[in-house]
């Protein structure tokens, strides 16, 4: 069965028998409890599911590692909103990737016309995951250290949601009633929806929808419907529609309110509109006309762009932090204990240098793309437009960590995606 196994929990299997069983009994909990994917992108077969890739038993994690995730998460969260506030950073920092990357030099330029004609939209909503990997370092302890941060369409929060009642289940099957009880509890779902609500109710129509930005064809569809249902729980409802529908039935009123169908909608929730072939020159104006509007969008073009790689590069420059969150040095000590070693491609002495090292020690390298589609963090805040290190009048309305993700994959792949089919759920068993 295509089901991955956790490493260390192996002395309580007798035999094969006996783990077959077992993997079949999970497998029948993660379908009960909605671990879902669609088989198939085809839209004749949406009606065809299957299980989500799991680990048949949960991963040994560091308590100390988890926590600490957890803490570093909301310092995360509030340098995504300082550097999506920071249009000078932002266009010094891209400058020579919006030379090479069309993908990206499209965004920068919606972000310029939008700053130009002025920031409609006065609440902010970053629905951000940090994602990381264990360092094993020589005495032989682990460190946590960040490999991204995805600030668009973080995904596998719904799934995560639903990962821990398997585990339970798999542990207690085998007696271990004990260990099941320290499955964490996990529900990123409510959390991601709680901070859509809040922005939700921040805008101040009762009447306005949600509008989720979403592909035609989405295998994910479950792990969406997850936060869906948590809105619709709050009696604010949630419509789906590709840029096509935007384009083809959106529109802005004279205050820059945007309406769907007619159909007034206070928050724009992105699943789609992370790479490039999901733009056409239809898509592309419809994600212009979104941006122009006054409804929460999450993420707003900075945010996005805040999530690139390049800016990433910039942060762990010596220096950057701190003019990023001035008078946070405790922030800053937290955020910096987690950065990895990050090196630069461009055309230059700096390029060159880093790759000459990856050629010598390539397996001391990964090299990662410009653009990435997403630990779970909820941030929103209101305010005004947005200017460069002008806060006043804006407020910090929420910022927490809401639960986390982890995948398990195997060594000899570079990726780690679930529903590309590398990687798997899976849940920490704190140590």
């Amino acid at each position: 069965m295509p089901v991955g196994m956790a490493t260390g929990w192996g002395s309580l299997l007798q035999d094969e028998q006996q783990l077959e069983e077992l993997a079949r009994q999970a497998v029948d909990r993660a379908l009960a409890e909605g671990v879902l994917l669609r088989t198939s992108q085809a839209p004749s077969s949406s009606d065809v599911v299957s299980y989500a890739p799991f680990t048949l038993f949960p991963s040994r994690v560091p308590s100390a590692l988890l926590e600490q995730a957890y803490a570093v998460q909301a310092d995360f969260n509030l340098l995504v909103d300082a550097v999506s506030q920071n249009a000078v950073f932002l266009e010094q920092t891209l400058s020579s990737t919006i030379k090479r990357d069309n993908f990206t030099a499209r965004l920068f330029d919606i972000h310029k016309q939008v700053l130009k004609e002025g920031i409609a939209q006065t609440v902010f909503l970053g629905l951000n995951r940090s994602d990381y990997m264990f360092q094993c370092n020589p005495d032989g302890s682990a460190a946590l250290k960040q490999i991204e941060i995805n600030t668009i369409s973080a995904s596998f929060g719904g799934l995560a949601s639903r990962t821990p009642a398997v585990h339970r289940h798999v542990l207690s099957v085998l007696g271990k009633t004990k260990e099941a009880a320290k499955i964490l509890s996990n529900n990123p779902s409510k959390g991601l929806a709680m901070g859509i609500a809040k922005a939700w109710a921040l805008y101040g129509s009762a009447n306005a929808q949600v509008l989720l930005i979403a592909q035609e064809k989405e295998r994910n569809i479950f792990d969406q419907r997850a936060i869906e249902n948590e809105l619709l729980a709050r009696n604010i409802h949630v419509i789906r529609r590709r840029f096509e529908d935007v384009s083809e039935k959106g529109s802005l009123d004279q205050d820059r309110r945007l309406f769907m169908d007619g159909q007034e909608i206070a928050v724009v929730y992105f699943r789609d509109g992370y790479m490039p072939s999901h733009y056409s020159l239809q898509n592309w104006e419809a994600r212009l006309l979104l941006e122009r509007s006054c409804a929460v969008k999450c993420p707003d073009i900075a945010t996005q762009l805040a999530g690139t790689k390049k800016v990433q590069q910039e942060l762990s420059r010596v220096g950057v932090l701190e003019s990023l969150l001035p008078g946070q040095p405790e922030a800053v000590a937290r955020l910096r204990a987690t950065f990895a070693g990050l090196y630069s491609l461009d055309l230059g002495e700096e390029g060159d240098q880093a790759i000459t090292k990856a050629i010598a020690a390539p397996s001391s390298f990964v090299l990662k793309p410009q653009r990435e589609g997403g630990e779970v963090g909820v941030q929103c805040r209101e305010g005004g437009q947005r200017v460069q290190d002008d806060w006043e009048g804006k407020t910090l309305v929420m910022n927490k960590h809401v639960g986390h993700l982890l995948r398990t994959k195997a060594i000899e792949h570079a990726d780690g995606g679930v529903a590309a089919g590398v990687a798997v759920l899976d849940n920490p068993y704190p140590v």
